[in-house]
């Protein structure tokens, strides 16, 4: 590999072909100098590209050139990086390239080191165009796709995280990223025009990595990144809004989800008073449609922190939550709904009354559907809802409407429901229930009896309506294609 490389470039760089000049003093302490340029101009000019390496030689060490050079050297060394290396094949005993993988290894760690250096770099623009094509030549590529099955549920697959095998360079390039993102000296107005939208739109495509460390890298770099470029905040909101319909409406499928949120949890704390109704958009269209999933699972946790962010910013938007919450409400999935309804207590804890009065006649028909479920744990976690004060306290102030919705399901339950936990939880709701108001109560119970009286009523006259029918369908001759109706006791 080497000799089909010496063959095709240069065996000295472009400084080399005059005399060598004088080594700065800095370096003259070095062990043996001369030998050591000597080397070192060698085997760059031999692994790398001349066009790559020319002006300074790109493996000198920072601390052996003067300060008017530093900034030569630091293009040089980023020029260097822009070669990407081919991590894929880990076939026993190929080490192909091995070299040439040491030697940007080695130019990136010392890019990272001058970046943190006490007296951090003032970046020229050159500087910043060399840096940001080299972020986009090593970070920005196209994951092959990894087709899972649609009709088996992601929350339960225990799938092995993927590695990406070119992380040891990528780690370093990220780190990059961070500290060049994070420098006081970087002029914002400058870097922004390489930071661009198109940037900034490709190092959001790559939150779909598999790799869970690139994840967690990516999360603190588009925070940073959010944070330093004050004029591209509004489309990288727009950005990630696009990102949460794509999955929510159309695909299902993306891996950076939690990530995103988790990075948008501390965005919206961020929000200035009062929202402004992009923000209030943002919640409406982009986070509660990410309830639809059947994945959401992955994902809740940060999901349901960016919601209590929202209603501690503007309780009065505690009835939209409640009101997607009951749009995207699962009715086949049985582990969703107790996520669903873990979240909707940590919604309630933030609910005023009066903004319970706009929701709680839907909301409580579905809390009573999930009390009589057959699933104890939906149960038992609907019921559970009653060990909180504050939503005790809501539910008191809106007794008069909220316990004739809630007492038929409470009855039911005493009566029919197999689970003893449930049945246990369910009575002690409703003693709190008839503590709370005891002529209520007294009234709800009456309408109950009534209700169960005219519907036992009503099944009595429908099955002496069939034994009727059926009574003269006996009678009644057969003849030609005339339709039999066979009893069930024959």
């Amino acid at each position: 590999m080497l000799k089909q490389l010496l063959s095709k470039f240069p065996r000295k760089s472009s400084k080399s072909d005059g005399p060598d000049p004088s080594p700065p003093a800095s370096a003259a302490n070095a062990d043996p100098p001369t030998a050591r340029a000597g080397a070192v101009k060698r085997m760059s000019s031999a692994v790398f590209p001349a066009s790559l390496v020319a002006g300074i030689e790109p493996l000198l060490n920072f601390k052996d050139v003067t300060s008017t050079e530093k900034q030569n050297l630091f293009i040089t060394k980023v020029n260097l990086c822009c070669v990407v290396f081919d991590f894929s094949d880990t076939t026993p005993g190929n080490n192909g390239n091995t070299n040439e993988k040491d030697l940007k290894r080695q130019a990136l760690i010392e890019l990272i080191d001058f970046m943190s250096a006490g007296a951090p770099p003032r970046f020229t623009e050159p500087m910043v165009a060399a840096v940001s094509k080299m972020f986009s030549a090593n970070l920005f590529r196209v994951f092959s796709p990894k087709y899972r099955s649609s009709s088996g549920g992601w929350e339960n697959e225990e799938e092995e995280p993927t590695f990406d095998p070119a992380w040891t360079h990528l780690q370093l390039v990220y780190d990059l990223l961070l500290k060049f993102v994070s420098l006081s000296t970087l002029d914002a107005k400058m870097a922004k025009k390489h930071i661009d939208h198109a940037f900034i739109l490709k190092l959001l495509d790559l939150f779909d990595s598999e790799d869970p460390r690139e994840r967690e890298c990516l999360k603190t770099v588009l925070h940073r990144v959010y944070g330093k470029f004050m004029v591209h905040r509004p489309f990288i909101r727009k950005s990630v809004s696009n990102i949460f319909y794509r999955f929510a409406f159309e695909t299902e499928r993306h891996n950076g989800i939690a990530e995103l949120l988790e990075v948008f949890g501390s965005v919206i704390s961020g929000f200035a008073l009062p929202l402004k109704e992009e923000h209030k958009m943002f919640l409406w269209r982009a986070l509660i449609p990410l309830h639809r999933p059947k994945t959401v699972g992955l994902y809740l946790q940060q999901l349901t922190y960016c919601v209590s962010q929202f209603l501690d910013k503007e309780p009065k938007l505690a009835s939209t939550v409640v009101r997607g919450l009951l749009k995207y409400w699962p009715v086949t999935n049985s582990q969703k709904e107790v996520m669903f309804l873990g979240e909707l207590e940590e919604i309630l804890e933030s609910t005023h009354a009066g903004e319970l009065q706009k929701v709680m006649v839907p909301l409580f028909r579905r809390i009573g559907c999930c009390l009589n479920s057959s699933h104890f744990q939906v149960a038992e976690r609907a019921l559970f809802l009653w060990n909180n004060d504050h939503i005790v306290n809501l539910i008191a102030q809106n007794r008069q409407a909220i316990l004739p919705i809630i007492f038929p399901s409470l009855e039911r339950n005493t009566r029919n429901h197999w689970n003893q936990a449930v049945l246990n939880l369910t009575l002690n709701v409703r003693k709190l229930f008839s503590e709370m108001d005891p002529d209520l109560f007294l009234i709800c119970q009456e309408r109950f009896e009534e209700e169960e009286a005219k519907l036992a009523e009503a099944e009595e006259k429908r099955r002496l309506t069939w034994e009727q029918l059926e009574s003269a369908a006996a009678v009644q001759p057969v003849s030609g294609n005339t339709p039999v109706l066979v009893s069930a006791h024959a």
